[in-house]
């Protein structure tokens, strides 16, 4: 929605708003393992974290595998975290904490040697006469492979890895699977108590409020300051913004609730509170922004 306004919003408001979205999906992983997990397996909490150290100090040691850490983290640390009552999700979290995030080859180093070795392969003298390269540029361009393998996070190149996965697979199919409301019911029982009408405020209020709120406390006690083209105008705009929710609301309301009944009032809530804060938001921002152009 934010990307709807194009340059009438300042790139650090759009930067702010994906940032507070991961804070905000990480803040929901800790209520699912501090609200939503039950009959805890202390062996299999054990376990995991003992998987989790054996990738801290794969870490440590310098692996950059990247198979190392995906078989580690999944068939160890996440499962182990999964049969041990609390949620899984904390599990890939910390294995998320556990990949490298460091480089074996910095940026510098890397070009200097990407020039070296494209002096070198342009030294060879080509096979006019047939497509293939000789075994001397192979060698070439297998050590340009290196380096660039290199210089790359194992972090990034997992999330390079997955991000299609998550985009086309993951994310429909946990649409398809969960965001439907069926219709086959009384209307007058979605409103039969508060669950629509309080996960709905809860959205809509409550991620204003705790946007607007928290963010200028921390600016006033001079923990933090907003980034700069950002003023407190256009915060309450990616606070509404912010209040639409969608994967962890709707996971959250799933473990909340056991009856069915339940848990459609509670995506009603969800879908109505994001399509006004989606709309309202919308508009602030554009009318907040043409207020500002006209001033300067």
């Amino acid at each position: 929605v934010l990307m709807f306004l194009g340059k009438k919003v300042p790139m650090s408001l759009k930067v702010f708003l994906l940032a507070l979205a991961i804070v905000d999906d990480l803040g929901a992983v800790l209520v699912i393992a501090f609200f939503y997990s039950s009959d805890i397996s202390v062996f299999n909490l054990l376990v995991g974290f003992s998987f989790f150290a054996v990738m801290m100090i794969g870490n440590k040691l310098g692996i950059r595998n990247v198979l190392f850490y995906a078989i580690v983290g999944i068939c160890g640390l996440w499962i182990s975290f999964l049969l041990s009552g609390v949620h899984a999700t904390i599990g890939a979290v910390l294995a998320a904490f556990a990949i490298p995030t460091d480089v074996m080859l910095k940026e510098h180093d890397y070009v200097a040697k990407i020039q070296q070795k494209l002096k070198e392969f342009q030294a060879i003298d080509p096979q006019d006469k047939v497509p293939t390269l000789k075994d001397e540029q192979l060698v070439v361009l297998e050590e340009i492979e290196n380096a660039t393998y290199m210089a790359m996070t194992p972090l990034q190149k997992l999330v390079n890895l997955l991000h299609p996965i998550n985009t086309f697979i993951i994310i429909p199919i946990f649409a398809i699977a969960n965001a439907g409301v069926t219709l086959d019911f009384e209307f007058e029982t979605l409103f039969s108590n508060h669950i629509a009408l309080g996960v709905g405020a809860g959205l809509l209020l409550g991620k204003v409020v705790g946007v607007v709120g928290f963010t200028m406390i921390l600016v006033k006690l001079g923990v933090g300051s907003l980034p700069e083209g950002m003023n407190f105008k256009n915060l309450i705009g990616v606070g509404l913004l912010a209040s639409i929710g969608f994967t962890m609301s709707i996971f959250v309301a799933s473990l909340a609730f056991t009856d069915p009944l339940y848990i459609t009032q509670a995506k009603l809530g969800i879908f109505v509170a994001s399509l006004i804060g989606g709309i309202i938001g919308y508009i602030y921002l554009s009318i907040i922004s043409k207020t500002q152009n006209n001033k300067l």
